[in-house]
């Protein structure tokens, strides 16, 4: 089969972020989140130009077939697209933001600029401004100066022109940098109590110019504002004498001096300050300069909804997983039964006080986990040192070159040594992205193991709203394949290397794992061509490996049913004459980011099921350290089973992605109701939790089996409905007396004693809710769907 053209990774991934666009232009959607999601859309882009288009421009000056190596087309045809479709999605942007502001206009809440303030009003911003602010504020004069100073990526800045009124002509230039990471971007300004007015830092400095340069003798004073976008990637030099700590902080360094990649300004701004500025900072037209509005860095404006009177609540507040509900140690389960967390649905308080739990049991010999991106007072780490004062070894392998968390993840290590933490720093050559925790325990005479594999970050904050998948174990051979994960990257040679390749559970990428999808793919392949029921259901955050999709057409010219759940970046084109089935593939924006990896293959009925901390992205596979794992448990099986048909049945906020990249919405006919996976799959886990309540497990299990599996998807070919304008516990030790012993499927179970006590831990009380509409696993039709709200996070 010749080779089918992908779409390049880079455009593939603006229609991404063209989605978070819609969400934000879709009246339906609550006001505060419509202007978090164009703060998210402005976030994604300085991060695409500060990584992805910084690495296009470093490949032109390759040139030649080097730097085509890297890319699917030439680097300057991809910038030429880059450059079009960010100017058209900049415009959308733009009257998205016009139509928001007109709406909280009607919600009596207006932004007000230097020139629209009451004399009140007057008096307190010029009162904040020398009480608070002018301390912050260091103007520097550019003209006088030999070279223009550093500017710093990601600040904004004043471009000032000061003149007098009769003699234009006759002017200075200064700059100043907005301390808005000193004083915040928003102030509240008295008002009227029925309304709310806000002022941005940037104009609380334009009106007070005049008080800034009052030694200057100029009366008129313009003021523009800008930002530059640096090139974020710094290279890690192969200097032996250099530990990877220094090379990390020189790194880090050198990031600030980085090229500039963009330069945006108001579209207004004094042509003199102009031409002065990008001369400068040795920008040409190539260089994305882009005229924009006044305001600019919208990303800060996720902290602008908290300012607002009324704060919406949350409908779906996450709940206890009803297998440890009222059980006093999450242990005792684990060691029982896998359990499988659904983020942000469940509780991420289960991982938290397994560790806790850990921490302080006399039993427990051990702990070993990874850490990639955590939260800024880690609850993770509070419990992890905890373990270490309390006599246990602990170990945490600590990624060091997670983008943009370097200078933090260094702050850990040093936080963590302290405290007596045993820290690994990774490889060499592979950041290690695998998410795995590994806790040894005496049990009379034996040390049993048990744990977890997710497919997210060990991060409470980012629990409450990224959508991902633990799986809690204590299976024999997980636990023995972790093991030598955790020993290879203590000691990272050949030997070590090696016993990767032997894992009996875990497929580990760089040493395996696109080898094993390709060959389930290929089972898939035979069995179609066999006359044999197939099928392929992938859930991903990135699919743009291309070994992978090419092996994922030949499935679809084999007639194998492809259905994929992709959020982000999806370099297959999906429709194609000589596939027997179409790739039916679809990507969901919604309230929670859909973050985790799901792999499931028919299997003659079996259906194969993974969960993974891998995208199908060349870098997951080959430069980093990865690991998915096969799930075992039939109910676990079925609850990801059930999850993706839920997500393939959303005809709310579902978009179909293919090689037009118009990322319409699922068709829905006015006789359908309306599914909103996120709540639909909200409701399908708290009803598994209902049913536990009233007859326990084993009710649970006779009852699944009387369960409709979820609504199928609405077919691809049906025309699609127009998408919104086209934009170009207190803890007990309660120790248990009994003997171990290994159970059929591997895991290690541990014997109470009928006499042991346990201490019940209340379950939070958790507001009743409406319900969504969901394929009812008692009756198989749907509920009503409530008017969607608004939650905090």
């Amino acid at each position: 089969m010749k080779p089918i053209e992908n779409i390049p990774r880079d455009i593939s991934w603006l229609s991404f972020n063209e989605r978070v666009l819609q969400e934000a232009s879709d009246p339906t959607v609550p006001l505060p989140e419509r202007i978090k999601f164009l703060a998210i859309h402005s976030s994604n882009l300085e991060e695409f130009f500060r990584v992805r288009v910084a690495a296009l421009k470093r490949m032109v000056l390759l040139k030649g077939k080097k730097a085509n190596f890297y890319f699917e087309q030439q680097p300057e045809a991809i910038l030429e697209r880059i450059q079009t479709i960010v100017m058209g999605q900049q415009r959308a942007f733009n009257a998205i933001w016009q139509g928001i502001v007109l709406e909280m206009a009607e919600n009596k809440i207006y932004l007000k600029d230097s020139h629209d303030l009451s004399a009140r009003q007057k008096i307190f911003v010029r009162n904040y401004f020398d009480q608070e602010v002018a301390s912050s504020v260091i103007p520097l004069l550019i003209e006088d100066l030999p070279a223009l100073p550093y500017l710093r990526d990601k600040s904004l800045y004043l471009g000032v022109v000061m003149h007098k009124k009769h003699d234009p002509a006759d002017h200075k230039l200064a700059l100043i940098e907005i301390p808005s990471d000193i004083h915040g971007r928003f102030l509240k300004l008295p008002s009227r109590a029925s309304e709310l007015h806000i002022i941005l830092l940037e104009d609380v400095i334009r009106f007070n110019l005049p008080y800034i340069f009052s030694f200057f003798d100029y009366d008129q004073y313009e003021a523009y504002i800008f930002s530059v976008t640096k090139d974020a990637e710094f290279d890690i030099d192969n200097d032996l004498s250099s530990t990877l700590v220094q090379k990390i902080k020189k790194g880090l360094k050198n990031r600030r001096k980085g090229k500039a990649v963009r330069f945006t300004y108001d579209k207004h701004m004094h042509s003199g300050l102009l031409q002065f500025l990008t001369q400068n900072l040795h920008l040409s037209q190539k260089d994305n300069i882009l005229p924009g509005e006044k305001i600019h860095n919208f990303k800060d404006f996720t902290e602008l909804p908290g300012l607002f009177p009324i704060q919406t609540t949350r409908d779906q507040p996450p709940f206890i997983h009803p297998d440890v509900l009222g059980k006093s140690r999450v242990s005792d389960v684990v060691l029982k039964k896998d359990l499988l967390l659904s983020l942000p649905y469940h509780s991420y308080v289960t991982v938290i006080d397994l560790l806790r739990e850990a921490a302080m049991d006399p039993d427990v010999l051990s702990i070993q986990i990874t850490a990639y991106r955590l939260a800024t007072n880690s609850k993770i780490i509070n419990a992890l040192i905890n373990a270490v004062r309390n006599g246990k070894e602990v170990t945490v392998m600590i990624e060091l070159r997670a983008r943009f968390n370097e200078q933090a993840n260094l702050e850990w290590k040093e936080r963590l040594e302290e405290e007596g933490v045993k820290t690994l720093i990774g490889l060499p050559d592979k950041k290690v992205h695998a998410k795995l925790c590994l806790i040894k325990k005496r049990v009379h005479k034996k040390v049993i193991s048990y744990g977890f594999i997710a497919t997210g970050n060990l991060n409470e904050k980012t629990a409450r709203i990224y959508g991902d998948f633990y799986l809690l174990t204590a299976n024999v051979a997980i636990m023995a394949d972790i093991g030598k994960i955790f020993k290879f990257l203590a000691l990272p040679d050949d030997k070590n290397e090696a016993s990767l390749q032997k894992c009996k559970e875990l497929i580990v990428a760089p040493t395996g794992m696109r080898e094993h999808f390709m060959a389930r793919i290929d089972d898939e392949i035979k069995a179609a061509k066999a006359g044999k029921k197939s099928g392929i259901i992938l859930k991903l955050n990135s699919l743009s490996d291309d070994l992978l999709i090419q092996r994922l057409y030949e499935a679809a010219q084999a007639g194998v049913p492809v259905q994929m759940i992709i959020r982000s970046i999806s370099c297959a084109n999906t429709h194609y004459k000589k596939f027997k089935k179409d790739m039916f593939a679809i990507s969901i924006v919604d309230e929670y980011l859909e973050h985790a990896r799901v792999m499931i293959f028919h299997h003659g009925g079996k259906h194969t099921t993974y969960i993974s901390s891998a995208d199908w992205m060349v870098r997951n596979l080959q430069h980093r350290l990865e690991v998915a794992v096969k799930i075992h448990d039939p109910q676990i099986k079925k609850t990801l089973r059930d999850i993706l048909e839920i997500q393939l049945s959303d005809n709310v906020k579902a978009r179909i992605l293919d090689g037009s990249l118009e990322n319409k919405y699922i068709h829905r006919s006015k006789k359908e109701k309306e599914i909103r996976s996120q709540m639909a799959i909200y409701e399908y886990l708290q009803g598994k939790q209902e049913v536990l309540a009233k007859g326990g497990i084993e009710a649970s299990s006779q009852r699944s089996k009387t369960k409709t599996r979820p609504q199928k998807i609405v077919a691809a070919k049906k025309a699609s409905r127009p998408a919104p304008p086209a934009i170009e516990n207190d803890i007990t030790d309660a120790k248990k007396t009994g003997t171990v012993k290994n159970a059929a499927d591997g895991r290690q179970v541990v014997k109470a004693d009928k006499k042991a006590k346990s201490v019940a831990a209340k379950q939070p009380v958790t507001k009743k809710i409406q319900k969504p509409a969901v394929p009812n696993p008692e009756k198989g039709k749907l509920n009503n769907d409530p008017k969607i709200k608004n939650r905090t996070a």
